[in-house]
């Protein structure tokens, strides 16, 4: 068995070993080229010139207005079942089974 693994069938034929060996020659040099294509595209991109952001105005912050607190939301126990309905479907239970604890509107 162990003639087997040094010369293969066929005299013309390489043996396994240097088969295995080339192939897997062959994958680490590619990597060790990768590597090296991504170290210098790296360099490259690390060292041009980097443009300051200037902001002419400031971004201005969102806040929820009183306007949008105040609205109740339309339909809320329809709603809530829609998705209880779609939860209890996902996770394959019954419905019965889920229990809603706290329900609010994000802005």
């Amino acid at each position: 068995m162990g003639n087997y693994l040094l010369k293969s069938i066929g005299a013309e034929d390489p043996s396994i070993l240097l088969v295995c060996a080339l192939g897997i020659g062959v994958v680490f040099v590619g990597l060790a080229f990768l590597v090296g294509i991504v170290s210098i595209m790296n360099a490259f991109f690390n060292n041009t010139k980097k443009i300051p952001q200037t902001q002419s105005h400031p971004v201005p912050k969102l806040t929820p207005t009183s306007e949008a607190k105040s609205a109740p939301i339309e339909n809320k126990q329809e709603l809530i079942a829609a998705i209880c309905a779609a939860v209890a479907e996902e996770n394959g239970t019954d419905i019965s089974a889920i229990r809603v604890l706290s329900f609010k509107k994000l802005n």
